[in-house]
């Protein structure tokens, strides 16, 4: 694997990066909602039984998840890094040597966006999300 040079890493750093989500692995998410939002009085933002539920911590959205995918995936938490361009950034990923485990594809509706997840992997095989919360595409009327 080719080393990314400092003008090859610049390329990326007018996405703006910003941490926006991180799942958590749970096993139970009744049991978790209960834990993260009654107790720890995280405020819930929804939840999509039987997997997966939000909390909003900030602008943080936490999301508790129940084991999806590879075990591997769940030995620590994933963070999800937000941008304003997935496709594009993908694309600039691409040619950095980047393990792209998941190229970005659309994940939820969500009342005022469209939630895009792609995924990519660091040296240590540890699981990063990429997402983009990308406006609805309003079709057009005609006349």
């Amino acid at each position: 694997m080719m080393e990314p040079t400092q003008q090859d890493a610049s390329k990326l750093s007018a996405n703006n990066l910003s941490i926006k989500q991180i799942a958590i692995a749970i096993s139970d998410l009744p049991k978790a909602v209960n834990f993260y939002h009654k107790i720890l009085n995280i405020p819930l933002a929804f939840e999509v039984p039987p997997n997966l539920a939000f909390l909003e911590l900030g602008d943080i959205r936490l999301m508790l998840t129940t084991l999806q995918g590879s075990e591997r995936d769940h030995q620590t938490s994933v963070i999800y890094y937000h941008t304003t361009n997935i496709e594009q950034y993908f694309e600039q990923l691409s040619t950095l040597s980047v393990t792209i485990e998941r190229l970005p594809a659309f994940a939820a509706k969500m009342p005022d966006h469209d939630l895009w997840i792609g995924f990519i992997r660091d040296p240590d095989d540890n699981l990063i999300g990429i997402m983009e919360e990308k406006q609805p595409v309003t079709p057009v009327a005609q006349s």
